[in-house]
């Protein structure tokens, strides 16, 4: 099953396993986090609703993109601007793209057979 999830103003196609590059996120390294804005899902060539939809990522890293050089020059005037940028990124690895009923029906059983067996 895969979905589309906007976040950071940008839209990624995201499937269980796949491992992307966002805009920063607040959280350290292991957290978990959840991606609410789900704009399309689907399995395969069958579109499925996203109501209640949600995409479950683990925070890998905290990290800084790539440089981006801006430079400014105005011919003729002696004007020259130089100046970087690095944009912050979180690196996350996608751990499942489903509801939250799912994931509560599947949750729901492990820890009433785990109360049964005490």
């Amino acid at each position: 099953m895969f979905a589309i999830v906007r976040t950071g103003g940008k839209q990624y196609r995201v499937a269980a396993g796949d491992k992307i590059a966002v805009e920063k996120l607040p959280g350290a390294a292991g957290d978990k986090v959840s991606l609410d804005d789900v704009l399309l899902a689907g399995d395969g060539a069958e579109i499925k609703d996203v109501k209640g939809l949600n995409v479950s990522a683990e925070i890998i890293a905290q990290e800084r993109g790539e440089k981006v050089i801006v430079f400014k020059k105005r011919r003729r005037h002696n004007y020259r601007r130089k100046q970087g940028h690095r944009q912050s990124l979180t690196l996350l690895h996608i751990l499942s793209v489903g509801s939250d009923k799912a994931e509560a029906k599947k949750a729901a059983p492990k820890k009433a057979a785990a109360k049964k067996a005490d």
